[in-house]
C-alpha cells in the first residue's frame, strides 16, 4: 500500500482549521499588494485593484462587502441603499423566491447559507425577524466565517438580540447592535434626519482595522443624513417602550376602527391615517416582538390602559353631572326652582 501524500491546510484569519478558501483569499490579497506597492507607491487613497476590500465607492466612501442575513423586506431595504453607494453586497435567505429581486438590485444571492457564509462577507448584517433571530443564530455556521467579521444586527429591539449575540457568537467576531428607526414606508425616500441607533457592544478596541471598518459601517448612515444616537441597548429598549411600542399599539387600535378618509378631514385627523398606514403595513409579527422581546412593553401597555380608564372615567363623571343638573336643575318646574333661589338668598343674608 503507498504511502498517502499529505497536505497541510492551514487557515490565515478564519474560524476554521479546513477553510482552505480563506487560505487562497489570503494568499490573493498578498500578491495584489505586492503589486500595488510597486506600482502605485505614490497612490495615498484606499483605492485597490477591481473588486478588492478596501476600494472607494463613488462619494468617497471605503468600499465594504456586506452580507445580509434575511432578505425580506427590510434585508431589501437595507441591500438598495447599500449598492446605491458602491458596496458590495450579498444575500442569503432560506429560499431562491428572492433570487430576482436580488438580482435586479444588484445583489449576489445565495440560498445556501454556507456559500454565502465561503464569499467572507467583511460585515454580517442579520435582518430576520425578531421571532426567529434566536434559532437563526443558533444554527447560523459562523466558523465558516472570518474571525473578524464584524455582525451587525438591526432589530427594533435591543437587549435581547445584545445577549443573545454574546452568549453565541464566537469571541473573536466583533458586536455592533443597531436600529435604523424608519422602514421601507417612512424611509423610502431621503433619510436625511432619520434616528439612527447604535452600540459598540463588542469591538477589538487594539485593533484600528476593525474600528475603521466599523466607522466605515456607521458612515454609510451617516452619509445619508441619519441622525446618529450612541445608546445602550438597555436604554433603547427603555424609551422605545414609550415611543416605538405605544405608536404601534395606537396605530393597530385605530387600524382595528377601520377609520376612512372623508371630505372634512383635519391635519390631526390625516396623521392618524398617515400613524394607521406606517403601522399596520407591518406585519403582525413585529408588532408581538416589539411586545414579547421588549421587558419594559408589558408595564406600558397597562399604564395606556390605566389611561384611557381614568380618561373614560372623567368624561361619563362629567356626563352624569349634567344629567343630574337636567333631573333636580333646569327639569324641575319653574316654581319649585323660585322657591329654591328664594330659600338660597335668605341663607346667605
Amino acid at each position: 500500500m503507498g504511502s498517502a501524500c499529505a497536505v497541510p491546510c492551514v487557515a490565515l484569519d478564519a474560524a476554521q482549521t479546513f477553510d482552505s478558501e480563506s487560505k487562497r483569499e489570503s494568499d490573493k490579497e498578498k500578491k495584489n499588494a505586492n503589486k500595488s506597492k510597486a506600482g502605485e507607491e505614490a497612490t495615498t487613497s484606499f483605492a485597490s485593484p477591481a473588486g478588492e476590500r478596501g476600494r472607494e465607492t463613488e462619494d468617497g466612501l471605503c468600499r465594504l462587502k456586506i452580507g445580509i442575513v434575511g432578505f425580506g423586506t427590510f434585508g431589501q431595504f437595507l441591500a438598495k441603499r447599500f449598492v446605491s453607494q458602491g458596496h458590495a453586497v450579498l444575500a442569503t435567505s432560506r429560499s431562491d423566491k428572492y433570487l430576482p429581486v436580488a438580482e435586479e438590485l444588484g445583489v449576489e444571492y445565495f440560498s445556501n447559507v454556507d456559500d454565502f457564509c465561503e464569499e467572507h462577507p467583511e460585515v454580517v448584517v442579520l435582518c430576520t425577524s425578531i421571532l426567529s433571530t434566536e434559532r437563526v443564530v443558533q444554527k447560523f455556521p459562523f466558523l465558516r466565517l472570518k474571525r473578524n467579521t464584524l455582525l451587525v444586527d438591526v432589530l427594533s429591539v435591543k437587549e435581547f438580540p445584545k445577549k443573545l449575540l454574546l452568549r453565541e457568537v464566537p469571541e473573536e467576531f466583533d458586536i455592533l447592535c443597531t436600529h435604523p428607526m424608519f422602514g421601507p414606508d417612512s424611509g423610502k425616500g431621503s433619510w436625511e434626519g432619520l434616528p439612527m441607533m447604535f452600540d459598540k457592544v463588542r469591538m477589538d478596541s487594539e485593533n484600528k482595522k476593525n474600528e475603521e471598518r466599523c466607522h466605515n459601517f456607521l458612515k454609510i448612515f451617516e452619509h445619508e443624513g441619519c441622525r446618529m444616537i450612541p445608546m445602550s441597548c438597555e436604554e433603547h429598549d427603555r424609551q422605545a417602550a414609550s415611543t416605538q411600542f405605544i405608536t404601534h399599539t395606537v396605530g393597530r387600535m385605530l387600524g382595528d376602527m377601520a377609520l376612512e378618509s372623508t371630505q372634512i378631514n383635519t391635519k390631526g385627523y390625516e396623521s392618524l391615517l398617515t400613524l394607521i398606514e406606517n403601522t399596520c403595513n407591518d406585519s403582525f409579527e413585529l408588532y408581538y416582538g416589539l411586545f414579547m422581546y421588549n421587558q419594559n412593553a408589558t408595564e406600558t401597555l397597562e399604564a395606556m390602559e390605566r389611561s384611557f380608564d381614568r380618561t373614560k372615567k372623567r368624561l361619563f363623571d362629567q356626563l352624569h353631572e349634567v344629567l343630574r343638573e337636567q333631573i333636580f336643575g333646569e327639569g324641575q318646574p319653574a316654581h319649585i326652582r323660585e322657591q329654591q333661589q328664594s330659600a338660597g338668598r335668605k341663607l346667605n343674608k
